[in-house]
């Protein structure tokens, strides 16, 4: 992990291509030990949720090297590596646990983070989530508060600032119904991330949001299957 971060903090400093091209296979080194990572990851996850099976590396990594086209930050290359264990893989649809390295500080994409749930839903599963909400009578509060791991805060950023229009204001869940992004996120420190435990600690914090991401992808499987 130690020899990654290092990586990734060069790279920050000299974010071009003629210093990567120089360092390439520091980069390859840095990226063949992050695939190993990945596979700890998904065959840990797979030991306490069902759902992750048969996935590769390719299944859940990411190319290093930006899409720059629509943004006015133009460094080629992202100076952070992360991995999203989900079922069927980080194309599916579905919530998984992301694992995500940086170059230590704080903040995406440069501060490390461990990750469960998703920030990208459709309008009808968003619908869906809102109404289970309101007719489970308080079971995603039960699982945030019961099973998950305390380390763990539900990403409030984006949410809105009202309920949503057909859904009641004064609900006791009404904070639950603003959110637009369904995440619990725990960002580690750089003490957490070099130890030579780092993954399995990772995996046991993980373990504690699978019911957590179950409540999510259930809504996800009944909009797939057409309601």
């Amino acid at each position: 992990m130690k020899d990654i971060i290092k990586f990734l903090q060069q790279l920050r400093e000299n974010n071009n291509r003629e210093w990567f091209m120089e360092h390439k296979q520091q980069y390859l080194d840095a990226k063949a030990q992050f695939e190993e990572i990945t596979l700890q990851l998904i065959a840990g996850c797979a030991q306490f949720d069902p759902r992750i099976k048969n996935l590769t590396v390719k299944d859940c990594t990411y190319r290093i090297y930006r899409d720059v086209r629509f943004s006015q930050d133009k460094s080629p290359y992202k100076v952070h590596m992360g991995a999203y264990v989900c079922p069927k893989g980080k194309k599916s649809g579905y919530a998984g646990y992301y694992f995500h390295i940086g170059t230590g500080g704080e903040g995406y994409p440069y501060g490390h983070m461990l990750a469960a749930g998703d920030y990208r839903f459709q309008p009808e599963v968003l619908k869906v989530l809102r109404e289970d909400i309101i007719a489970d009578n308080g079971e995603l509060d039960r699982i945030i508060k019961t099973k998950v791991s305390p380390l763990f805060e539900v990403d409030k950023e984006s949410a809105l600032k009202r309920v949503p229009n057909g859904f009641p204001a004064d609900s006791p869940w009404a904070e639950y119904l603003k959110l637009k992004t369904f995440c619990l996120c725990y960002a580690p420190d750089m003490k957490f991330m070099t130890s030579k435990d780092a993954v399995e600690r990772s995996l046991e914090l993980f373990s504690t949001t699978q019911p957590f991401l179950e409540y999510i992808n259930r809504a996800i499987e009944y909009c797939k299957q057409g309601f």
